[in-house]
């Protein structure tokens, strides 16, 4: 993950902000006043489109480069703090900590009201999943709730990441924990775009 970052090889990251999250979040998220935990955030625009909205945003990201390319691309000054074994940088509202999702805890940044799930469960293995929904339950207060963009594709199509999750596998993994709507679909296939 490191690596594709520092090559550049970041065909994942969008330059704009996602029009599913302009079009959805006031439906999953009234709430202004809300924290977001947006997990493996890179250096996505979409935690601004968060910020303005009234949240207050806490991403989580492994990569330092895209954190700090972040707050640098978007003319923030970010101030830096250590808490464990994370750095955490910080301004207007937004919170980039950067290192393992998994070792993030409910002491260090509070209980969550909402996520936002860009690209990230997509980026897992299959098999850490279930390790995932853990963290997320952890993390986030018993009346969060959350937007989660996925790809949905014949797995024998390509060996991701992204991985493919359909919704079928979102129900399985997350649906004791979650109530579960399908609000979109959208086919991305040539031709259908």
């Amino acid at each position: 993950w490191i690596k594709r970052w520092e090559e550049g090889n970041t065909g994942f990251h969008q330059e704009e902000i996602n029009a599913h999250l302009i079009s959805h979040w006031e439906q999953v998220m009234p709430d202004r006043q809300s924290t977001v935990l947006v997990p493996l955030c890179g250096k996505s625009k979409d935690m601004l489109w968060l910020r303005s909205r009234g949240h207050r945003v806490v991403g989580v990201e492994l990569s330092e480069l895209a954190a700090r390319a972040f707050f640098l691309e978007n003319d923030l000054v970010a101030e830096e703090r250590q808490s464990g074994q994370f750095v955490v940088l910080s301004a207007g509202g937004i919170e980039i900590w950067i290192g393992d999702v998994f070792e993030l805890t409910p002491q260090q940044v509070g209980k969550l009201d909402a996520w936002y799930d860009r690209a990230a469960v997509v980026a897992l293995e299959p098999s850490v999943r279930q390790r995932y929904l853990a963290q997320l339950d952890l993390l986030l207060g018993p009346e969060a709730v959350g937007l989660m963009l996925t790809f949905d594709y014949p797995a024998e199509e390509r060996n991701g990441p992204p991985f493919s999750v359909s919704f079928q596998d979102v129900e399985q993994i997350f649906g004791e924990r979650f109530r579960l709507t399908l609000i979109d679909c959208v086919d991305l296939t040539e031709g259908n775009r």
